[in-house]
């Protein structure tokens, strides 16, 4: 099964593929948020047709944000009214993260921010194929 994960914040949208049956998943160019969750579902929808993805992992801020983890559960809705399975996962840390790891490479911060939430929505990716390699 081919998934995007989707790390969504208020001005980018980080994007990553993934194959669950291999564990790989592969950081995209982020996509810059609309304002309107329903804007943002159909440009994933249209990335899903794009990367032939059958779904999507959207990371959910659990513990961190009450009204991003809201937002995050409304976009998830507009991709399953699109028709597409849809997974969640704690992405509490996964922009930690990132950045840290991200600093272990020779780029510049503006670099990395640019690069920051394609590797945020890997590492969600990572965290699904854990849970699911788990659960199967």
């Amino acid at each position: 099964m081919r998934v995007i994960g989707v790390d969504l914040g208020k001005a980018r949208i980080g994007v990553a593929v993934g194959v669950v049956e291999f564990g790989v998943a592969t950081p995209r160019p982020n996509l810059i948020a609309s304002g309107s969750l329903k804007d943002d579902a159909v440009a994933l929808t249209e990335m899903a047709r794009r990367e032939e993805a059958d779904g999507f992992v959207i990371g959910i801020p659990e513990n961190d944000d009450p009204k991003m983890a809201r937002a995050c559960r409304l976009l998830a809705g507009h991709l399953l009214e699109a028709g597409y399975r849809v997974f969640e996962v704690d992405e509490s840390f996964s922009t930690v993260e990132a950045e840290n790891a991200l600093r272990q490479t020779d780029l510049k911060a503006s670099g990395r921010r640019k690069l920051r939430d394609g590797e945020s929505a890997r590492i969600i990716l990572e965290r699904f194929f854990d849970e699911y390699e788990a659960n199967d």
